[in-house]
């Protein structure tokens, strides 16, 4: 994405600007929406969207428990395909919240 701010920066600051307004606290917490991210990604098939979303939704504290569910619904939307793709997304995030944890000391 970064070749593509260089080569797009208006388009790609106004992307900027959706995301953050998207993303913020509202009715629903960053949490949730990260996790709504995620399970979009997995059913769309978007590598880079789900290892994005995987490490947000840790950054703001998603558990394992909650991923699973999130995938769930996933695979319930996408069938098969989100299944693989459902799985791919869980061992990002668990790489991603080791990443964090280790960073925190915890």
């Amino acid at each position: 994405m970064g070749e593509l701010r260089k080569a797009a920066p208006e388009v790609m600051q106004a992307f900027s600007g959706l995301a953050k307004a998207a993303t913020a606290e509202g009715v629903l917490s960053t949490k949730t929406k990260e996790l709504i991210a995620l399970g979009i990604s997995v059913a769309i098939r978007c590598d880079g969207c789900i290892a994005f979303h995987a490490r947000a939704a840790a950054r703001h504290g998603a558990t394992r428990e909650e991923i699973a569910e999130t995938l769930g619904m996933s695979v319930y939307m996408g069938g098969g395909p989100s299944a693989v793709y459902g799985g791919i997304a869980m061992e990002a995030f668990d790489q991603m919240k080791a990443e964090i944890d280790a960073k925190q000391g915890g």
